[in-house]
């Protein structure tokens, strides 16, 4: 394609800048010998730096069925942009460079979603994804789609639309919630208030899901990114969830003072 546009890193940092590195940090966190599920349609997986997360990221990625499209939704950090934002620009990271679906993306309802580059300029949580796709898949594309609204009708106009445009696309089309857990909290509380919001994810119950976020006061930084993918695969035949591993911070640094805690959940 002459004159690309391309969206270059900006999460350096959070992972290794060269490839060699890159790559065998990524085997590091993906357990061996792991068959891939094929009814996966759904998975929710961290976003911080490879050193924390990426143990938790790597029991989702093991298992990733291999399709045409992953969808890709996570929160904005920056607050810049539009409030729910999709590219279409060539992502590049170390390990080369991903295409957007521009088909898909042209089946998207004209509703909730804009086409916006500005929101996914600096923002991290699904340019960490792309080299694990890229290291665990060949031969796909990418939705990438950035969420500043997080409240529960947002989640659900953004899930309907997604729906929308796998049914019309006839695609096989895996949609991914990047998010993070409970933040700056000790290890004890944190794993107690997402183990209850963990159980709403895995009920697929997304109204006690907002319920519980807002009754813990729980520092999901994704909430309504994990809700949004619950209303698209819901809505194409999703009928249970798995958490595979759940971690916190203080698992690599020893300190369980102040965590930030990650899940890794697949639905089916």
């Amino acid at each position: 394609m002459k004159n690309k546009k391309i969206r270059y890193p900006a999460a350096i940092g959070f992972y290794p800048p060269d490839p060699v590195n890159l790559k065998r940090s990524i085997l590091d966190c993906i357990p061996r010998g792991t068959p891939k599920r094929d009814r996966v349609i759904g998975a929710v997986v961290p976003h911080a730096g490879y050193m924390y997360s990426g143990g938790t990221a790597g029991y989702v990625y093991a298992v990733l069925p291999s399709v045409e499209t992953y969808v890709i939704l996570g929160p904005n950090h920056t607050g810049m942009g539009s409030p729910v934002a999709v590219s279409v620009e060539t992502w590049e990271t170390p390990l080369g460079e991903v295409e957007v679906d521009r088909e898909f993306v042209d089946l998207l309802p004209r509703g909730i979603i804009d086409r916006d580059e500005i929101a996914h300029k600096r923002e991290h949580s699904i340019e960490v994804q792309l080299p694990f796709l890229q290291e665990t898949q060949r031969d796909f594309k990418i939705v990438p789609v950035c969420i500043g609204l997080q409240d529960e009708e947002s989640a659900l106009e953004i899930g309907s639309e997604i729906r929308e445009a796998v049914k019309r696309s006839k695609k096989q089309v895996v949609v991914i919630a990047s998010s993070d857990f409970t933040h700056h909290q000790p290890a004890r509380i944190a794993r107690e208030k997402d183990f209850r919001v963990i159980d709403a994810i895995l009920k697929l119950d997304i109204n006690e899901l907002y319920r519980r976020i807002y009754e813990l006061d729980a520092t999901v930084c994704g909430y309504g990114v994990i809700a949004a993918m619950l209303y698209a695969v819901k809505g194409l035949g999703a009928s249970r969830a798995e958490l595979l591993h759940y971690s916190t911070s203080g698992d690599t640094t020893g300190d369980d003072s102040s965590v930030v805690g990650y899940a890794g959940i697949i639905v089916e």
